[in-house]
Order: structure tokens, then sequence, then C-alpha cells
């Protein structure tokens, strides 16, 4: 009889829409955040001559001068702060789906006991260890026993249904660790676009005061040119984090895609190996 096709859990449906709540709710509150930390902290009257938010910052102080940088600012400190919040989301997902163990010491325990022939204490580990990387194992093992209990089967076609399950139970557990990536994806981008969108803002004030008749207003000038700067350099510092974090995080994924095929290629040869 054909295996029915595999379905998402329940478990894990809900735990989507977790994760798309989350992302939706972060979002909203980094971007209401920037404003706050914009409005109440960079533009406090202390930062300002006279205690006045008209007026120029006090020397040296680039709490004002930030404030002065322009509307743009407040989206830049809410991307640069989803950059933050996005990353150590994944790094706590990531590290849930690692288990509770070494994953690396886990996958060659499992291959030891594999290779033993002792395929229960295998699962065992399994289910000590916990997360993605053992749930995809233990779904291999929990096929091997399965054909293994019908030796009527043939063998290549039983090592090629290890192998299916184990790629199927794959297919449904790697997603959630990449779900959320594609927004940091996407902030390397946006960044240095609306860094981009500051400085162009900037530099327009910055004519306006130069073109003005008589002597050009050195203020305004000043002005433009430090929300020219300011928006520049927070979008490029937001990629650059924003490019540092998913580089880190696509690498652990792929740390642990790799354990996931090795503990796999062990269990397919070895049922291979034992039923020839």
């Amino acid at each position: 009889m054909a295996n029915a096709p595999k379905t998402t859990s329940p478990a894990k449906q809900e735990s989507g829409n977790s994760s798309n709540l989350f992302a939706s709710l972060a979002i909203i509150i980094c971007f209401i955040l920037g404003y706050i930390v914009w409005e109440f902290v960079m533009g406090a009257p202390s930062n300002f001559i006279d205690g006045n938010r008209e007026n120029q910052p006090l020397p040296g102080n680039y709490g004002g001068m930030i404030y002065h940088a322009g509307v743009i600012v407040p989206i830049l400190i809410g991307l640069f702060l989803m950059v933050w919040v996005f990353s150590i989301e994944r790094f706590i997902v990531i590290s849930k789906a690692s288990g509770t163990g070494n994953v690396g010491n886990f996958v060659r325990k499992v291959q030891q006991l594999i290779n033993g022939g002792n395929i229960d204490a295998a699962i065992s580990e399994c289910d000590k260890q916990k997360g993605s990387v053992a749930n995809v194992i233990k779904a291999g093992l929990l096929k091997y026993k399965d054909v293994s209990a019908n030796p009527g089967l043939d063998s290549e076609k039983s090592a090629l249904a290890i192998q299916k399950e184990i790629e199927e139970t794959t297919a449904l557990e790697m997603p959630m660790l990449e779900k959320n990536l594609n927004v940091l994806a996407t902030l390397v981008s946006i960044g240095t676009l609306t860094g981009l969108l500051g400085t162009v803002t900037g530099m327009i004030k910055a004519f306006s005061a130069l073109a003005t008749g008589g002597a050009p207003d050195s203020a305004k000038l000043a002005n433009g040119i430090s929300e020219a700067l300011i928006n520049t350099a927070t979008g490029i510092a937001t990629s650059t984090f924003a490019i540092i974090m998913y580089n880190i995080l696509t690498a652990k994924i792929d740390k642990l895609t790799y354990s996931i095929d090795e503990a796999g290629f062990s269990i397919v040869q070895t049922y291979a190996s034992n039923h020839k």
C-alpha cells in the first residue's frame, strides 16, 4: 500500500502561525521604538542650546545631531532594531533545533549505535537529544525498524523508503529554521536604500541653504550635511549587521543540514549492508 503523503502537524502549523504573528508584531514594535528613541531620547531638550529643540545641538552632543538629521532617522533606527530582534529570534530557534546537547557528538553516538545494530538505543538517544535534527534521525530509525520487521520486502526498495522518510521529515523541519531569514535578507537592501534616501533629502536641504539669496545660511547648510552623513552611516550600519547575522545564521543551518545528511546516510548504508 502506498504511503499517504505527509502533512504538517497541528503543532507545526501553530508554530508557523505564531512565527508569522511574531514577525508582524516585531516589525511594528521596532518602528514604534525607533520613533520613541528619536523623538524623546535624541530629541530631549537637554540635548539642545537653551533647551529648545529648534536650536542647534549642544557642542559634541550626538543625540541632538541625530535628531536634527530628519524624519528618516526613526525609520533607520527601527530597521536597525529589527536586525537584532530577528537575529536573536533565529538564534533561539536554531538552538532549540540543535537539541539539548552538542549536535556533532549526538550524530557520532547515533552512528556508533546504528553501526552496532542497536537501533532502539539510537532512538532513545534521539528522544534525549530532542530538536529538529533528532526528529529527522528518529523518523529514519523508525522507518528502519518498520522495514526490518518485514523481511519479505525488497532490500533496495526498503533502503529507498528509509531515505525518502528522512527527506520528507527534513522537508517538514527545515522551513521552520529558515523562516524569517528573508526578513534579514531584505533588511540588507532596505537599510542601504533608506540611508540613501536620507542622504538625498539631507543634500537637498544643504543645496537649498546655498541657493538662498544673499549669504548662505550656514546653520541650514550644516544641518543638511549632517542629515546626509548620519543617514548614510545608520543605513550602512544596518545593512552591515544584517549581512553578518544572515551569514552566521545560514552557516548554522547548513551545519544542521549536514548533520542530518550524515546521520541519514549512515542509516541507509547500515540497512543496505545488513540486508544484502
